[in-house]
């Protein structure tokens, strides 16, 4: 029986995710798939436009048959974390073959050895990571950067470094990179496998089909014209999901939807609070502090365009900002925290077949499956529900049973 791991975040899922779905489960010749989704908060440190509940409805409604959410602790995480905790938890299911992802390569013949190579992450490398690094580069430019050399080194696939660096500065070849590398370092028996990206790139910001655009363009046509716009390019069941969410007051949410708290926890922390924080690095909490009384409107695009340099990405600013929202520590976020991988598998959603699939991970799952938030004591767990009741605390239509979902929602079943 082959069973199809898919990692996600379906914000929100878009006939895209739709053919990935398809086609993933075709090219595995799955016989059900699973999906470890990001929850409420995502890996580039910006909350859902809906909540985890909604998008589990939207997969499940599409024939995903079990939907399992990644720790907010991996999911607001660089690529190397966010593809290791995924790939951990496809792992601990001990059903799951294939591991499907789309990429702009749609092939594993450069990606494959190149994460055989730096699976290992050797001296050399964190060498010359380190020397991209003194140049004032980002991190995943650095990172892109090191890895090319690698690459063009140990010839992967033909490719001389500045072919290999472009192809690994594309977002989602980079993150399949991570997947195959979490798959090595686990030791791992799941098939890798990949599908090109169809007629949408990931930092699209307008449709450049009539069926299929980028999560970013259906989120900017959300944004500036209404669902009515983004309609042709989501699932109808999407839609309709959407359109319920939207009328009841829980979503779309947007970073300016926490303006309020995250403001009040950035004048109230000293720059040695703040420094706390995970990803709060090379004194941002002065930039900060400094910059915060000469802001022109206090709102979480105008902090985030004044803190982005070269080297501080918009994605690092806002999981930086997440963290200081959520008051993470630095120390649960530690690699040798993260290093032992996720603790449990949360249950979300499932259908029929997903049923049918938990009966079979009781004999199988290397980690307690988790169908309610009371039923295990774990630190993670415990940022999952406060992530949780922050996010519901920026819906516009606030509640209790909202802000206590995590503890009385069991899993949605189709």
């Amino acid at each position: 029986m082959n069973i199809a791991g898919l990692i996600v975040e379906y914000n929100p899922f878009h006939n895209g995710h739709a053919y990935h779905f398809t086609e993933a489960k075709k090219l595995a010749q799955a016989d059900a798939v699973i999906a470890v989704m990001s929850g409420d908060f995502l890996q580039r440190g910006e909350p859902a436009i809906v909540s985890k509940w909604a998008r589990t409805e939207m997969a499940l409604q599409v024939g995903v048959d079990l939907v399992l959410e990644l720790p907010v602790a991996y999911a607001v995480q660089p690529a190397e974390w966010f593809a290791y905790g995924a790939v951990a938890l496809l792992e601990a299911t001990g059903v799951t073959t294939h591991l499907c992802f789309g990429s702009e390569a749609g092939a594993l013949d450069v990606l494959q050895p190149l994460a055989e190579r730096l699976a290992d992450e050797s001296a050399e490398l964190q060498a010359q990571v380190a020397e991209e690094l003194a140049t004032g580069a980002s991190y995943p430019a650095a990172y892109a950067a090191a890895a090319a050399r690698v690459c063009a080194a140990e010839g992967c696939g033909g490719l001389d470094a500045a072919a290999a660096r472009a192809m690994l500065e594309q977002p989602n070849n980079s993150l399949g990179l991570h997947y195959m590398i979490a798959l090595r370092r686990l030791g791992s028996g799941i098939t890798p496998l990949t599908l090109r990206r169809l007629a949408a790139d990931y930092r699209d910001a307008a449709p450049r089909d009539a069926a299929i655009a980028s999560a970013t363009a259906v989120r900017n046509l959300l944004a500036h014209s209404g669902l009515t716009a983004a309609v042709p390019y989501l699932p109808a069941s999407t839609a309709d999901i959407m359109a319920r969410e939207f009328a009841a007051g829980r979503g779309p949410i947007t970073w300016e939807s926490f303006a309020q708290p995250l403001f009040h926890r950035l004048l109230l922390c000293s720059p040695e609070e703040l420094a706390e924080h995970h990803e709060m690095t090379e004194g941002l909490e002065h930039r900060i502090k400094k910059l915060l009384p000469k802001l022109k409107e206090p709102t979480v695009e105008h902090l985030l365009q004044q803190l982005k340099t070269k080297r501080y990405t918009h994605t690092k600013l806002q999981r930086m900002l997440f963290h200081v929202l959520l008051q993470s520590p630095s120390g649960t976020m530690f690699r040798t925290a993260l290093s032992g991988g996720p603790g449990y598998l949360r249950v979300l959603g499932f259908s029929s077949t997903g049923r049918e699939l938990l009966k079979r991970m009781k004999k199988t799952a290397s980690l307690p499956i988790v169908t309610r938030a009371a039923e295990l004591n774990h630190p993670h767990l415990s940022l999952d529900i406060q992530a949780s009741g922050i996010y519901a605390n920026g819906m516009a239509n606030r509640s209790t049973s909202e802000l206590m979902r995590d503890y009385r929602q069991p899993p949605i079943q189709l």
